[in-house]
C-alpha cells in the first residue's frame, strides 16, 4: 500500500473509492480481490462514523448499563450489582475500543489488501475524475479506468431552530466521544440513537429528557409495540419522555444550555443531542462536475451504479444510497458492488437477477436492524404497516416471550414481545419482529428465513434448543398451526 504525496500530481487506477468507512473499505477489498489497481480517499480517519463516532463506542457505552439491568433481574445478583457504574472505567473502555481514535490498525489493513491510501478531501471532477486536497495544500488529480464508487455516508440532520448555531449542541459524535456524564442531557428525537443514547447516559448518571416530536412514540418506523415496550422502561430508568414536543429555539447561557419548546415550556440541560435524522454527506464532492445536485442522496440499481449518470462509472454504496442506513447492509451492499466493478472491468459476466451474486436484493426484502436499549429491538422483513401497503396478503402472529422457558432463565419478570408476519400464499415468513432481554441472538435465525423463503412447513423441523428464549419460534408456528388447525375433541369414553 502506498500513501501518496501532494507531489503524486496525476495518478490513473482502476477504482477509486471515494470514502474509508466499512462501506468504502469493503468496495476496495472486492476490486483488489478482482485484480484491479484501487485507491482509496478519506480526508478523516480510516474506519469512518461507524467505527468511531456511532455503532462501536455507542455499544461500548450501552454494554454496561445493559448488562448492569439484566443483573438486576436475576436473583442472587441483584445487590451484587446494587451500586453505580463507574463512569470513568466505561469511558476509558470506550476509548480503548476506538484505538483512541486513531486508525493505524485500518491503514495496516489496507496495506494488507494492496490498496493505495490518499489522505484528504476528494471531490468528482468530471466523468472519471476525482481531485484530492492533501492536508499539506497539495493536489492530486486521479483518473479511474473503470469505476468510482462514493461511500461517503451522511452526517446529522440539524433543523433550522433559532440559535442552534451558537449552542454547539451534541451530534452522535459528540454523544459517543463524550469525556463525562453530563448532569443534564436533553434528546431531540424518538429513533434509534435517540433511544441508544437516553439508555446509555441514564445508566450513566445523567439525567435524561427526550422531546419527541409528534405522538407516533418512539421507534416509529418499527412496530408500534417495540417503541412501547422500550418508552417503558426508560421511563422506569427515570427518562422524561415528552411527546408533541418541538423546540422554538435554544441559546446557551455559560455552561446551561436553555430551550423554549413549541409550547413555551422552557428547559435547562448542560448538553442538547439531536438526533433528528441523517442527510447524505455529499454537499462538497463535487457532484456538480458530473450533473448532479450537490447535497442530495445518490440513487442506484441493484449493483450499485448511480442511475442518473451515463457511461456505468460511478457507484454509491452505503446510506449515501439511502436505501438502508446501516453499517451491515452497506457493508453488503458494497461486496455486491466491488464484485460487479470487478465482472465488469474483467469481462465477465454480471449476475444481476434477484439474489444474485452481484447484487443487494435484501435492501428491498430483508434488512436486519438491532436497536441495543433495555429491552432489545430485532427486526428484519416487513413491519404490519409495510405489509398492509404492500398488496401481499399477510397474516400476523403474535406471542409474549415472557411465556417461553428461556425466558424465565434468563430474567425474573421477563417482559417482551415477538412478531412474525406470514406470507399466506407463498407459506414463508416476510418479516419478524422480537423485543426482549436478549433478542438481538434470535435476529439471524429469522433473517436466513426471510432470504431464505424457508416455507413454514419446513421450519417446524428446525428445532429450537431447550431451554432458551429461541424456543419463541416454535410457539409462534404453534400459534399460527391451531388458528388453521383447530384442536379436535376426543370422543367421550364409552
Amino acid at each position: 500500500m502506498t500513501q501518496a504525496a501532494a507531489n503524486d500530481a496525476d495518478r490513473t487506477y482502476d477504482v477509486i473509492v471515494v470514502g474509508a468507512g466499512p462501506v468504502g473499505e469493503n468496495v476496495a477489498d472486492r476490486t483488489s480481490a478482482a485484480g484491479l489497481s484501487t485507491v482509496i480517499v478519506e480526508r478523516e480517519l480510516l474506519g469512518g462514523e461507524c467505527s468511531f463516532w456511532a455503532c462501536e463506542p455507542s455499544k461500548a457505552l450501552l454494554r454496561p448499563v445493559i448488562a448492569r439491568a439484566e443483573a438486576r433481574r436475576v436473583p442472587g445478583l441483584r445487590q451484587a450489582v446494587a451500586g453505580p457504574l463507574d463512569v470513568a472505567a466505561v469511558l476509558a473502555h470506550r476509548d480503548e475500543i476506538v484505538n483512541h481514535w486513531h486508525d493505524e490498525d485500518q491503514v495496516g489493513w489496507l496495506d494488507s489488501v494492496a490498496v493505495d491510501l490518499i489522505r484528504g478531501h476528494g471531490r468528482l471532477d468530471g466523468p472519471r475524475r476525482v481531485t484530492v486536497r492533501t492536508p499539506d495544500g497539495g493536489t492530486v488529480r486521479l483518473t479511474a479506468r473503470h469505476a468510482v464508487a462514493v461511500c461517503t455516508g451522511t452526517t446529522t440532520a440539524l433543523p433550522d431552530t433559532p440559535g442552534l448555531d451558537s449552542v454547539r449542541p451534541w451530534t452522535n459524535r459528540e454523544v459517543t466521544s463524550a469525556d463525562h456524564a453530563p448532569e443534564r442531557l436533553v434528546i431531540v428525537g424518538g429513533g434509534v440513537v435517540a433511544v441508544e443514547m437516553a439508555a446509555a447516559w441514564q445508566g450513566l448518571g445523567s439525567q435524561v429528557t427526550m422531546l419527541v416530536r409528534g405522538d407516533a412514540g418512539l421507534l416509529s418506523k418499527m412496530e408500534p409495540f417495540a417503541g412501547e415496550l422500550v418508552a417503558d422502561a426508560l421511563r422506569e430508568a427515570g427518562v422524561d419522555i415528552r411527546y408533541g414536543a418541538s423546540v422554538a429555539s435554544v441559546f446557551r447561557e455559560g455552561r446551561e444550555v436553555r430551550l423554549t419548546l413549541g409550547d413555551g415550556t422552557l428547559l435547562a440541560a448542560d448538553e442538547i443531542l439531536y438526533a433528528t435524522g441523517r442527510s447524505p454527506a455529499t454537499r462538497d464532492v463535487g457532484l456538480d462536475t458530473v450533473g448532479l445536485t450537490p447535497g442530495d442522496w445518490l440513487p442506484v440499481d441493484d449493483t450499485g451504479r448511480v442511475t442518473a449518470v451515463d457511461g456505468g462509472w460511478l457507484y454509491a454504496a452505503g446510506d449515501v444510497n439511502h436505501r438502508a442506513l446501516l453499517t451491515h447492509q452497506g457493508k453488503y451492499q458494497a461486496r455486491m458492488i466491488g464484485d460487479a466493478i470487478g465482472a465488469r472491468a474483467n469481462g465477465e459476466p454480471v449476475d444481476d437477477a434477484a439474489w444474485g451474486a452481484h447484487v443487494s436484493t435484501a435492501d428491498h426484502t430483508a434488512v436486519p436492524q438491532v436497536v441495543f436499549t433495555d429491552p432489545e429491538v430485532a427486526s428484519v422483513g416487513l413491519t404490519t404497516r409495510e405489509a398492509d401497503g404492500s398488496g401481499r396478503r399477510i397474516e400476523v402472529v403474535d406471542y409474549d416471550i415472557a411465556r417461553v422457558a428461556g425466558a424465565h432463565q434468563y430474567a425474573q419478570g421477563y417482559r417482551g414481545q415477538a412478531r412474525l408476519l406470514v406470507d399466506l400464499d407463498r407459506g414463508t415468513v416476510a418479516g419478524a419482529t422480537f423485543v426482549g432481554p436478549g433478542v438481538a441472538e434470535l435476529l439471524h435465525s429469522a433473517t436466513v428465513a426471510v432470504v431464505g423463503e424457508v416455507p413454514i412447513d419446513r421450519l417446524w423441523h428446525a428445532v429450537p434448543a431447550f431451554p432458551t428464549i429461541s424456543e419463541v419460534w416454535l410457539r409462534l408456528l404453534e400459534t399460527y398451526r391451531d388458528r388453521h388447525q383447530p384442536r379436535r375433541r376426543p370422543p367421550a369414553h364409552t
